[in-house]
């Protein structure tokens, strides 16, 4: 799925680092058995227990939940696009208004489409790119790809934006991330940068195994999240609401520069969507029932809500569990030595919402203060303006 490299010969572009193919038949043998013996059995207990087959790693339908269906010329114009660059993508996805209807948007005027690249070796991609489309860039390509690729690695959320480019007469803005700061988001949400946008529903392009695993982790993640700050009986539409506003916690934009109302907007034109990221997901999970109506109840119970607590990402459960230490410090709380009794703990706390709500906010604050700065220097001071303009004006619009 991945484009090939065009051969260049230019001596400015940097070689992709040397990976270990040692051994090929190796290899072989090991995708051929991938599995552990313990986690068969494991996969089996699960097929057993009838889990759908979208969240078994081993089954071909795993992550089908993650692709959106639109409309097919659309979808053939935005792989096409992904097509016209000669750097290789190893896996792309298109999303936002230009892609997916959203309430409170002019219909009459067409929005800048936004893309997310993932690759595997930054620098390399970068000085192909550079080679292929040097206005996409800003002036600041003249300090080389390396300098780029450090730019995007470090500062910000690990991703590079060009916004305002046009390809095969489309307007759209694309942000390139290496597939290892992308699973690792994924997975721990670090940045919950792209994580995050990846909790609403995305048109992916071009896909990769390791993304898509990542990714149902993520999504599993973001409904634990969700339960665990909704009280027992809750709507579809208040969990996915819930969920699609988790990115923004902290986020300063969400205060002057973005639609008061973006989550609602998103949730209510996308059900269709929502449903088919999350039910499979929530008919898994033994704490959730349907009663019909779009309406959900979960179980208070604290064995299941502390198990939850367990199992949030890492970022955001180093951070809950100090905000719950700090709080029991003030307040003269005895917290237990068995851990599984912290969670419990923790989970029945009324503070439990407010932990999650600070500890995301720590997580998304900074983040999304740096890489707007670093979107100055990326886009260029003319492309910054229009695109603070732009945005500034649908924020105002949404006010009135």
């Amino acid at each position: 799925m991945t484009l090939e490299t065009t051969t260049h010969s230019s001596s400015d572009i940097p070689p992709p680092p040397i990976e270990n193919n040692g051994n090929n038949k190796k290899k072989v043998n090991r995708s051929i058995s991938f599995y552990s013996d313990e986690t068969r059995n494991r996969l089996e207990r699960l097929r057993q227990h009838r889990f759908h087959p979208t969240n078994l790693p081993d089954s071909p339908d795993f992550g089908t939940n993650q692709h959106m269906k639109i409309n097919e010329e659309l979808k053939q114009q935005l792989k096409d696009i992904v097509s016209q660059f000669n750097a290789p993508v190893k896996y792309a996805f298109a999303y936002g208004s230009g892609v997916f209807q959203q309430s409170g948007y002019d219909k009459q005027r067409k929005p800048m489409v936004d893309f997310i690249f993932g690759v595997s070796h930054p620098e390399h991609w970068h000085a192909l790119n550079m080679q292929q489309n040097p206005h996409h860039y800003s002036s600041v390509r003249l300090l080389g790809s390396r300098a780029i690729s450090l730019l995007q690695e470090k500062v910000g959320a690990g991703v590079y934006f060009n916004p305002y480019v046009n390809v095969n007469g489309m307007n759209i803005k694309y942000g390139v991330v290496s597939i290892d700061n992308l699973c690792t988001d994924l997975i721990d949400w670090n940045t919950l940068y792209l994580a995050g946008r990846m909790h609403k529903p995305v048109k992916i392009l071009r896909d990769d195994a390791r993304v898509r695993l990542a990714n149902q982790v993520n999504l599993t993640e973001a409904v634990r999240v969700a339960l665990l700050t909704l009280p027992e009986k809750f709507t579809e539409e208040e969990l996915y609401c819930r969920i699609a506003g988790i990115s923004y916690k902290g986020d300063f934009r969400m205060i002057v520069g973005e639609n008061p109302n973006k989550v609602q907007n998103i949730v209510s034109t996308q059900m269709d969507n929502f449903q088919r990221l999350y039910l499979s997901l929530l008919n898994d999970l033994p704490n959730v029932a349907t009663l019909g109506n779009g309406k959900l109840q979960q179980s208070d119970n604290p064995k299941f809500r502390g198990l939850m607590v367990k199992k949030l990402p890492k970022t955001l459960y180093d951070k809950v569990l100090r905000v719950h230490r700090t709080h029991a410090s003030r307040n003269n709380v005895a917290i237990p030595d068995d851990m599984r009794l912290v969670y419990e703990q923790i989970a029945q706390s009324p503070g439990l919402k407010h932990y999650i709500d600070k500890a995301l906010t720590e997580i998304i604050a900074k983040v999304a203060l740096t890489q707007s700065i670093k979107g100055i220097f990326t886009a260029g001071p003319v492309k910054t303006i229009r695109y603070t303009g732009e945005k500034l004006g649908k924020w105002w619009q949404a006010k009135k």
